[in-house]
């Protein structure tokens, strides 16, 4: 098979892309699971809980829902940080160029922005007494829309960032099913019901968590062949 080398360059240009995209849902994932593993007394829920709630000292109470996190730094710092190394991954991406490249980086700013937001302010029930509640409700909604929106925006200019089809396709379905679960999760937030609301909310983040994570893995491990329509090659892996 012939190699294209400006593909190839372009290629591994995007390794560098691909950690980062692997090490921001890995972040967050990591620090939900450390905060989630030390709340013990009563044990944390992933169906019932909040996610926001692993950011939260306390004791507090909100929504109905008792709020006690001894690694509550854990989880904040992961809010923090996992937003801005996906932001960097979409800035190193070498593919997506002009309108496309902003298409990209839009949605991920607003990822950041969102998480940086959460980690500053922890949804206690003190921060809906203070306003500062508004921020952390503002962040929230920044990284469900940033998250799924940049997932959508990746999987559909896959042949330029140099992802296969079948990856693509997926990107686009994980960012369609988070943006459902976010408007699910609002729903029964609103309402009070708060039936399954932790499994809700995870539903609007970890999808696209794990499918940015698979587009950074497919970067990081490939270089770049000649494809069979002349468009920018996909994924290979390295031998």
């Amino acid at each position: 098979m012939d190699v294209a080398p400006e593909g190839a360059r372009r290629s591994w240009r995007n390794r560098p892309a691909g950690a980062l995209l692997i090490a921001g849902p890995a972040i967050f994932l990591l620090a939900e699971f450390i905060a989630a593993a030390a709340w013990t007394d009563p044990p944390y829920s992933y169906t019932y809980h909040f996610i926001s709630n692993l950011g939260v000292h306390g004791p507090s109470t909100l929504f109905g829902q008792y709020m006690y996190s001894p690694l509550a730094w854990v989880m904040n710092t992961g809010f923090f940080a996992f937003g801005l190394t996906i932001l960097a991954g979409v800035v190193a991406l070498s593919g997506p160029l002009g309108r496309r490249r902003w298409a990209a980086l839009v949605p991920a700013a607003l990822l950041a922005a969102g998480g940086v937001l959460l980690g500053l302010f922890p949804g206690s029930g003190e921060a809906m007494d203070d306003g500062t509640g508004d921020f952390h409700g503002l962040g929230a909604w920044a990284g469900f829309v940033g998250g799924n929106v940049l997932a959508i925006v990746l999987g559909s200019m896959r042949r330029r960032v140099g992802l296969s089809v079948r990856l693509g396709r997926a990107l686009v379905a994980v960012g369609v099913i988070g943006l459902v679960s976010m408007v699910a999760y609002f729903a029964d937030l609103v309402s009070g019901v708060n039936v399954l609301v932790g499994l809700i909310e995870r539903g609007a983040v970890h999808p696209f968590l794990i499918g940015l994570g698979c587009a950074g893995f497919a970067l990081w491990r490939t270089r770049g062949r000649s494809s069979t329509d002349g468009s920018v090659p996909v994924s290979a892996q390295v031998s």
